[in-house]
């Protein structure tokens, strides 16, 4: 996300406006459109894991006219966004090309891993070792007439920053994962520069994002205005954990050891281990964050914050978290639900979003130009981090249940998004994963639609792979 805020602006987080503009409207009237599949046979393994990578493979070169320094669309056409590449989407696109392990994997993940420090190199207004929410990867016509010509690399050889939707602004969460990605690219290849890059992006946390507030740990990171903002995330702080862990390891430096201590202490002290009896919740949860550094802000409370949690820590005092996420956040979708996109004859099984997504007035479009939410939608970008939280933590039944997640997401590989395009160009058939079985709202100002998507897919490939990108 990541880019995501306790109460957050719609130019900050990774996730907002996905599906938002003028394109929304008529784009929905295809979710949920052409044939069901419903006798289609669904390959299981190895043959879904390939479709995967080959909608990754498609998403980063869809442009191809437009240079050999890209990055990868993050979400198909229909969406409404345009080529936007999204910085967390890409760091995870590396994290799952390297997962699998293939030398075509590799290979793209070296070229993801340099285009990201030619962000960092090339930002058209700092030189300080940030990199934006969000690029362009190839041309196109936005809602308001004019064109956007280049692919990611201006003609003028700046980075295309994401201006259009204002994707413009830097996250803590954001840069974490870029700098997770690359840690994970100097390991495995020993490449000096990528290890570069990622000290460079830890160093502009250390300095944007330390604080010494009450409840201490680092802030959301700054607007496209260069402006501090005042949210604390937990899921930045786990972010942290890792990439501090890391830099530590990788650089001998144990400086990187106290400022990963001083994100875990916040991400502790997010822990419910009772329940908030005023929030209807039962206990052993983390909380969201904190709006201003003195108060925890104790609701919504996100999945995310769950899962990544335990990847991050590997502790078992906390691990009750990811029995709160599997069940207190659990959904299914089918036709029969309430403003559901999904085909007649087929259900989905999962976790939505937050506890806010499981109340959402299903009355009342997410937000202007966006459709009605179901509240059972599924979130399949969390649902494969649960499911692969629960093969990391192993206990009696965890499998089985990470196994029937992984199965929902693989079917709607097969059947949801079907026709839609990136770049243009037909997608290779039954290839990527939505990032929603139907119009879902998180409760934090933004939703997911069913749209394939490099986010959700990377995590797939990395559940299923059993590839811990938390690990430090």
């Amino acid at each position: 996300m990541t880019g995501r805020t306790v109460r957050q602006g719609p130019e900050l987080s990774r996730r907002t406006l996905l599906g938002t503009g003028l394109g929304v409207a008529t784009a929905l009237t295809a979710l949920g459109s052409g044939p069901a599949h419903a006798a289609a046979p669904r390959a299981a393994g190895a043959s879904a894991r390939r479709r995967g990578q080959a909608f990754l493979a498609a998403a980063m070169d869809a442009y191809p006219d437009h240079g050999d320094i890209r990055l990868t669309q993050s979400y198909t056409d229909q969406a409404g966004l345009f080529s936007t590449a999204f910085t967390y989407d890409n760091a995870l696109a590396i994290l799952a090309h390297l997962a699998v392990r293939t030398a075509d994997g590799q290979a793209r993940a070296v070229a993801l891993g340099d285009a990201l420090i030619y962000a960092q190199e090339h930002d058209p207004a700092y030189d300080d070792g940030r990199l934006r929410q969000g690029y362009n990867v190839g041309p196109y016509v936005f809602f308001d007439g004019v064109p956007q010509p280049d692919g990611f690399v201006r003609a003028d050889g700046t980075a295309n920053v994401g201006t259009q939707f204002g994707f413009t602004g830097t996250a803590v969460g954001d840069m974490a994962w870029a700098g997770i990605a690359l840690s994970a690219l100097a390991r495995r290849t020993g490449a000096r520069r990528f290890l570069t890059a990622a000290v460079r992006i830890g160093e502009w946390i250390e300095r944007t994002g330390r604080t010494d507030e009450p409840l201490g740990g680092y802030k959301f990171g700054v607007n496209g205005a260069n402006e501090k903002l005042p949210f604390t995330s937990t899921e930045h702080n786990t972010d942290l954990i890792c990439l501090f862990g890391r830099l530590a390891r990788l650089t001998g430096d144990r400086v990187w050891w106290e400022r990963r201590a001083r994100a875990e202490a916040f991400v502790k002290g997010m822990w419910e281990p009772a329940g908030d009896s005023a929030q209807g919740a039962s206990g052993g949860f983390f909380y969201t964050g904190t709006n201003d550094g003195v108060t925890i802000n104790k609701y919504p409370v996100p999945e995310d914050t769950q899962t990544w949690t335990h990847l991050a820590l590997d502790s078992n005092r906390y691990c009750r978290s990811l029995d709160w996420a599997a069940t207190e956040l659990a959904v299914l979708d089918h036709a029969e639900r309430r403003n559901s996109t999904v085909p007649a004859g087929q259900s989905y099984e999962g976790v939505t979003f937050s506890s806010a997504s499981l109340v959402a007035n299903e009355d009342a479009p997410i937000a202007e130009f966006q459709p009605k939410p179901n509240r059972n939608g599924v979130w399949f970008e969390g649902t494969a981090h649960l499911a692969l939280a629960l093969r990391d933590r192993g206990v009696r039944g965890d499998e089985a249940h990470a196994r029937r997640l992984l199965d929902s997401i693989e079917r709607a590989q097969d059947l949801l998004g079907t026709g839609q395009t990136v770049g243009g160009r037909t997608l290779p058939e039954r290839c990527g994963v939505v990032s929603a079985t139907s119009p879902l709202d998180t409760g934090f100002g933004f939703g997911y639609y069913p749209y394939r998507h490099t986010g959700a897919t990377a995590w797939y490939l990395m559940a299923a792979v059993r590839a811990n990108p938390l690990r430090a």
